[in-house]
């Protein structure tokens, strides 16, 4: 990106060098303000805009592949002039690439999604994926990811019991005390949360503003966080009903699996399986009789050592409703869907490749068995179709299923194909880590969560904080030129379409609360503690992370008690339990008019972003489209900043009146509607130490 030049840390728009090339006024984007349509059909024409300052610029041209056509200056707006360009539609038969060159006094400068540099780099063309169509609910979506274990607890008779059955080496637990701290070994540790606690709390999620419900597994599983799958058709009874029961906990005498008749009986009995589901349908029917939309967790890469296809504790094999598991018998017929070291270690063969090396995650070998490989397929296919109807999935370790990036192509091909046949408006996002664009070409995933170009960057700027809360780094602390820097980068991999689904979060059930993440203290639960997450937190940093992630590009999405000031380590600890009757009230009440104000200003979810000031310690950016004007200004400094934002680079009046829709500092919020007018194109306002605040440009 160029340096500030003409234009300066900050320049009054009435002090110009006309002379010069206006860096500040020049803007295009991949939104509908930029080009139209925002996503095209295949050979569709496709009419693409670049803003410059008024009579600035000698000529524009825009270079599509290996061409390069002139632009026209379409019209004059205000202090701006528009420049439009249709690409043909015989160009657009896949992906195409463009970016824009601006001659001014025989000079070139060249303008992507990097900003306008002296030297082209094509890491940061804009692009367009023809045919690539997304559902329009998920843009800008509030989604809730909710642990089920952890939300609430509608039903005690389906609760796990102490003794019901050992996992990892360990009995299971029930812990009766729902405020009781996570322990360190926790996976076999249940608090009791189910569907329908979730049902039972459903107008609270409605109050709260929520658009889409993500849950973490609910299929048959020994864990709580359920990523070891045990049976992909059924929802586990310990989530959902348990009508066939016997009281026959493991005793000291009979300490063994091959005793757990209470848990064979739960999670293997049809009548208990098919009421589970029958739950399901029901929850999802009211979210969507609500408004809301559900979304699953589809582990596909590798399920559990439980699973009926592998029964390495035997649960399946006796009975006559199932078949033999591949760890039983080399002649079982699931046997091609584990990859195998050993051949002939058979009965009970542990040579078995797993994710990871973890046991417990048997690898799924889609190389190995096409039965397997339609299975997996059907059960995508199966929960988005009646009477499920669920709203999509979440794909856990996307980029890790099969052996190969060409099968792992495939599949995702096969998968998107069949889901969105079911149910066009379907959602397919996926867990990835590092640049998703591979998968983001419009044939396979539609979106991702979003760490690289969310979590990550805004985590380092605000706390300076790694989203483990292993590391704390002095130097990335209100570093915003480097987070600048990052979200351009990672942003430029997505398209528009993926970018304004994305699953924004602060926290989730792999990575520590943010809360926490404020105390700026790097440590772990068996390190630090569990009073030590609580230490020092600061509010309003929780508050400015917030304010950005109701006002970014893409789907807000809270981790179940981020709203009501839930603490935690990373895993296990970002597991607590959501404090019913105990919320930060102060923290929740901020949240609900975060998300009204999100809800109510369409430019927050498909409007075009401007970063406008980048300061240490200050961020502001702004969201418009043709009706909306917003501004947002984040001060991570420990005393109050005055802050001078060109109101006029997102098209606003140059005196334009502003009404501050929010504003929080470290121990309070408020909505009060104060007026403030810009001054030759710049708006001044004073914000509080770890302080936030929303404008928007009075019509």
């Amino acid at each position: 990106m160029l340096p500030l030049g003409n234009e300066g840390k900050l320049i009054l728009y009435s002090k110009i060098n006309y002379d010069m090339i206006n860096m500040g006024a020049i803007f295009s984007d991949e939104t509908e303000n930029f080009r139209t349509p925002s996503e095209s059909d295949f050979h569709e024409p496709v009419e693409v805009k670049i803003r410059t300052a008024k009579n600035n610029i000698d000529d524009v041209y825009i270079h599509v592949k290996e061409d390069v056509f002139q632009v026209q200056k379409a019209y004059q707006e205000g202090i701006f002039d528009y420049y439009s360009f249709v690409i043909p539609g015989e160009l657009l038969s896949g992906r195409l690439e463009y970016y824009f060159e601006l001659i001014k006094n025989e000079k070139s400068y060249y303008y992507n999604k990097k900003g306008l540099s002296y030297e082209h780099d094509n890491n940061y063309n804009f692009f367009i994926l023809p045919g690539f169509k997304t559902p329009d609910w998920v843009k800008g979506s509030v989604m809730y990811q909710i642990y089920v274990d952890r939300f609430y607890n509608g039903d005690v008779s389906n609760d796990v019991v102490d003794n019901e059955y050992i996992y990892l080496g360990r009995a299971s637990k029930r812990v009766a005390n729902w405020e009781e701290p996570v322990a360190n070994n926790d996976v076999g540790n249940f608090y009791g949360g189910d569907l329908q606690g979730i049902i039972e709390k459903m107008d609270y999620l409605k109050d709260l503003g929520v658009d889409v419900i993500y849950l973490n597994p609910i299929f048959t599983s020994p864990s709580n966080h359920k990523y070891d799958i045990q049976d992909y058709d059924y929802v586990d009874p310990h989530y959902g009903v348990i009508i066939e029961d016997i009281n026959e906990p493991l005793t000291y005498e009979k300490f063994h699996n091959k005793y757990a008749t209470m848990y064979v009986k739960r999670t293997t009995t049809i009548a208990n399986l098919e009421a589970s589901n029958l739950l399901m349908i029901k929850l999802i029917s009211l979210a969507h009789e609500k408004g809301m939309k559900v979304i699953l967790d589809g582990v596909f890469n590798h399920c559990g050592a439980f699973n009926k296809w592998l029964d390495k504790e035997g649960f399946y094999s006796s009975q006559k409703e199932y078949s033999v598991g591949a760890y039983r018998q080399k002649d079982s017929k699931y046997h091609d869907y584990f990859t195998w070291y050993e051949q002939d270690n058979w009965p009970n063969n542990d040579c078995y490749d797993s994710w990871w090396g973890f046991d417990n995650h048997p690898k799924l070998n889609f190389e190995g068995s096409r039965e397997l490989y339609d299975y997996i397929i059907g059960i995508g296919k199966k929960w988005v179709s009646e009477p499920y109807n669920v709203d999509g999935w979440r794909l856990d370790v996307a980029a890790d299923l099969g052996y190969s990036k060409e099968v792992n192509h495939q599949f995702w091909r096969d998968f998107r194909t069949a889901v969105k046949e079911a149910n066009p408006e379907a959602i397919i996002l996926a867990e990835h880590y590092g640049d998703p664009s591979e998968w983001l070409q419009g044939d396979q995933w539609d979106t991702v969560m979003n760490y690289d170009a969310f979590m990550e960057p805004i985590t380092w700027f605000l706390t300076g904080m790694e989203k483990h809360s292993e590391e704390f780094k002095q130097d990335m602390l209100c570093n915003a030129q480097a987070f600048e820097n990052s979200m351009r980068y990672f942003m430029a991999r997505f398209s528009i379409q993926s970018l304004q689904m994305a699953m924004n979060e602060l926290s989730n059930h792999d990575h520590s609360r943010f809360l926490t993440r404020t105390n700026m203290t790097p440590g772990r639960l068996h390190t630090q503690g569990f009073e030590a997450a609580g230490y020092d937190v600061n509010r309003g940093i929780m508050k400015e992370a917030v304010t950005f992630q109701m006002t970014w590009p893409g789907a807000p999405t809270i981790y179940y008690g981020d709203e009501a000031g839930v603490l935690g380590w990373t895993d296990p600890d970002n597991r607590r339990t959501y404090p019913w009757n105990r919320e930060d009230q102060k923290l929740l009440s901020f949240h609900k008019e975060m998300i009204r104000i999100h809800k109510e200003n369409r430019c927050l979810r498909t409007g075009s972003l401007e970063y406008l000031v980048i300061d240490y310690g200050v961020l502001s950016f702004g969201r418009w489209n043709k009706d909306e004007k917003i501004v947002v200004i984040l001060n991570n400094n420990s005393d109050e900043q005055v802050i001078k934002v060109p109101i006029w680079k997102i098209g606003a009046e140059i005196d334009a009146f502003f009404t501050r829709l929010i504003y929080s500092d470290q121990h309070n919020f408020e909505c009060d509607n104060r007026a403030f007018q810009a001054v030759e194109g710049v708006l001044t306002v004073k914000v509080s130490a770890f302080g936030s605040m929303v404008l928007k440009a009075d019509s």
